[in-house]
């Protein structure tokens, strides 16, 4: 089984790792996992002044960020994955990544903000969830 986790540095990522990892944890039923990560990108504005090595280095830095936790909980259990990263809009880049990789499940932890929060501030996970074809594991 190949699992897509999509993480953003905030511990609902983590979470969504953690409950991937006890559901699939035996070597009977382990599962390839590749862990997400996707920067939003600068504003057009704000990019204008920076060069592209800036850009870069900026994305970068929010990657190596973003996966600090999750990579410390992948060697504690000492687990082989994979990992990625992608600029861009984040619902749209986790679907697409999911469909072009043949991902059998897409998991990805809820902020829980309700949904009047969804709706004025936008949820990843209610888009990915109304555009994926891989069937989506939401943690809360």
């Amino acid at each position: 089984m190949k699992i897509l986790i999509a993480v953003d540095g905030s511990p609902y990522g983590a979470r969504a790792l953690r409950f991937v990892l006890r559901q699939w944890a035996t070597s009977r039923n382990a599962a390839d996992l590749t862990l997400l990560y996707v920067d939003p990108p600068l504003s057009a504005h704000v990019s204008g002044y920076l060069d592209a090595v800036a850009v870069a280095q900026f994305h970068a830095h929010n990657y190596a960020h973003a996966m600090r936790g999750v990579r410390r909980l992948l060697a504690r259990e000492r687990r082989a994955h994979e990992e990625a990263m992608l600029v861009g809009d984040p619902p749209v880049e986790i679907v697409q990544f999911a469909r072009k990789g043949r991902f059998d499940l897409v998991a990805m932890g809820s902020h829980g903000r309700g949904a009047v929060g969804s709706v004025l501030l936008g949820s990843v996970v209610l888009k990915v969830l109304s555009h994926s074809r891989v069937p989506v594991l939401v943690v809360r």
